[in-house]
């Protein structure tokens, strides 16, 4: 099929960051594009072809929306699996597969599917609610401390809470969870792998990721990875069968713990791109965002080796403010050397809301972590 100045119509589900920078790479090639988000600020609206408001949990929304395209992707996993297992059978080509989400989505069974794998990672229990989790624990059966996460709809270190004492359970949301062993590690690694139907696969480097200590989120991203490198190929062939036994298509990032025995436990992955690979797109020789579409559109993949070192920095929107954003002394990082902001088109902040990112280039990966401290300290996202 010829995607380029056509007819062919590629749809998106979810219209946030994630679809707003793969549109570039649309773009660059001419292929059209539809997309549906809730929200009519979503940021993918001022550079598809089409937008479509809508609930991406909704059966008849989602349906409706498949029908006017060829191939259909998606930039979230909360989107109603049942309708693309409809649009599938119908003969819209759905990637990655709802077979492949329904592994995914929920992450107690996407927790047995590496047990059941041999997929290395820490130990855990599921619970049906969490009145059930409380109780195990009075019986003496779950041990302090671990790490609660709900099984679905957690996103961006939402859902996901260290346990230390019962009362950190107080105001937890009584749904289906996890209870994980806290992992004593030294790194929190990942790697992206891309996947197109015909079966040719390719890995991205290893990354190193540092995260926020409240918030649970990535500050920053590091490529490569300042890991031995026996340990990366451990990890880069951990990703791989990870990525053959879902037999997905297009991208899967991989999120990993490098114990302190230097042990590699898979913690999660998500079937799309992913905050681990934002670097790419001024580091590598392609972007994740082009290679998912290559990708998904069976096309040959491209060179996923960095051309030079490659830190992103998060932009979260800072505690004590909600409301217009404002980027305090963005004028001066634009003036460095290799530093590169996105700005994700959120117009209104809140404590922790990611709202655009910072890539960092250089020879030197010392240098460009050095450089990354200085943005973000420099940097502030307020209103």
């Amino acid at each position: 099929m010829n995607y380029f100045s056509t007819d062919f119509k590629l749809g998106i589900l979810g219209g946030g960051q994630l679809g707003k920078m793969l549109l570039f790479d649309t773009r660059k090639f001419d292929i059209q594009t539809y997309v549906l988000d809730p929200s009519d600020e979503a940021p993918c609206k001022i550079a598809c072809n089409q937008f479509f408001k809508g609930d991406l949990m909704d059966f008849e929304t989602v349906y409706n929306f498949g029908k006017k395209v060829d191939v259909l992707t998606f930039e979230i996993e909360l989107v109603n699996l049942e309708a693309l297992v409809k649009l599938e059978d119908e003969g819209v080509k759905v990637y990655p597969s709802p077979k492949t989400l329904k592994l995914i989505q929920n992450k107690g069974i996407q927790k047995d599917f590496y047990i059941q794998h041999a997929i290395p990672t820490a130990n855990y229990k599921r619970f049906k609610n969490l009145k059930s989790l409380i109780v195990d624990i009075l019986d003496s059966k779950t041990k302090l401390p671990f790490v609660w996460k709900c099984t679905e709809f957690g996103y961006d270190g939402n859902g996901v809470k260290v346990i230390r004492q019962i009362s950190d359970l107080d105001n937890l949301a009584n749904v289906e969870c996890i209870a994980e062993e806290m992992v004593p590690f030294k790194n929190e690694l990942a790697v992206i792998v891309c996947r197109n139907p015909s079966g040719e696969i390719k890995t991205y480097p290893v990354v190193e990721m540092e995260f926020h200590p409240e918030a649970n989120q990535v500050e920053y991203v590091i490529c490569p990875a300042r890991i031995d490198d026996n340990i990366a190929e451990k990890a880069r062939a951990i990703a791989l069968n990870v990525s053959e036994k879902f037999n997905h298509v297009g991208l899967l990032a991989v999120e990993m713990f490098q114990t302190e025995d230097d042990e590699i436990l898979v913690n999660e992955v998500a079937p799309r791109p992913h905050n681990s690979g934002h670097y790419s797109i001024e580091a590598s020789y392609t972007s994740q965002f082009e290679n998912h579409l290559r990708a998904i559109l069976n096309l040959p993949l491209g060179n996923t080796d960095s051309k030079v070192a490659g830190i992103m920095v998060n932009l979260s929107g800072e505690e004590g403010y909600s409301g217009d954003v404002v980027y305090q002394n963005i004028e001066k990082i634009l003036g460095w050397n290799g530093v590169t902001p996105h700005i994700y088109g959120k117009k209104q902040t809140r404590p922790f809301r990611k709202m655009g990112h910072v890539t960092i280039v250089n020879q030197n990966i010392n240098e460009a972590r050095r450089i990354a401290e200085d943005v973000k300290n420099t940097i502030r996202v307020i209103s």
